[in-house]
């Protein structure tokens, strides 16, 4: 009894199984970006007038094979989620452990608002829809849900810098502050190149995933 009422704090906190359930959980938040990554690509090499330097992956929603992107959308917020929960696990108690999480939550959700609410049709895709004039309603939520949610990441990324850099590994930290930069700046130009975007979403993607199986790591 005095053994347990002296144990290290840290040792305490972590059950016996909460390390796998951590690590399962974790692994929802690594595979997330490059699965997303991966339906959006496919697909946009293989339905006809889309054209990744004119559309946003999130236009694949629409059309006949939409619900293609629509579930991809869903899943991708359902396993940012899950990774979220284990990165709460993970850090629980140390740098980071409840604004990141948090943050990469909001994240997560993001995804869910945008396969609620689509993006407007435009720029020849689908082929033969008219092009939108005026921004629709559920247009508007898309992307202003899509902009809570990288917001959220880029602010999660200096977070999770913290916890990386306690764990020793300070060049992630030090990358970890430099790729919202580079994130935000595929934002700031998409109005003239929806590519820049493109790159900078899926670069906040995969950073995200390496990021969480780095700290799953330690």
């Amino acid at each position: 009894m005095t053994d347990m009422l002296t144990a290290p704090r840290h040792v305490l906190s972590v059950a016996p199984t909460a390390r796998p359930v951590a690590r399962w959980a974790l692994a929802g938040g690594v595979v997330a970006g490059p699965l997303f990554l991966a339906v959006g690509l496919a697909q946009g090499f293989a339905r006809d007038g889309f054209d990744f330097t004119r559309n946003a992956i999130s236009q694949l929603a629409l059309g006949e094979a939409g619900w293609i992107q629509t579930a991809s959308f869903l899943l991708t917020g359902a396993l940012l989620l899950v990774g979220a929960t284990g990165l709460r696990r993970a850090l629980r108690g140390g740098p980071g452990g409840t604004w990141g999480p948090a943050l990469v939550g909001v994240f997560g959700a993001s995804f869910w608002v945008a396969a609620a609410f689509p993006a407007d049709a435009g720029a020849g895709f689908p082929v033969g829809a008219p092009e939108a004039t005026v921004m629709s309603g559920h247009g508007a939520v898309h992307m202003f849900g899509g902009m809570i949610g990288y917001l959220a990441l880029c602010a999660a990324f200096f977070v999770l810098a913290r916890p990386l850099a306690a764990r020793g590994l300070r060049r992630w930290a030090v990358a970890s502050r430099v790729v919202p930069v580079a994130v935000l700046a595929g934002f700031m130009t998409s109005a003239a190149s929806v590519l820049a975007f493109t790159v900078g979403a899926g670069l906040g993607l995969l950073w995200l995933s390496v990021v969480t199986a780095r700290l799953a790591d330690r």
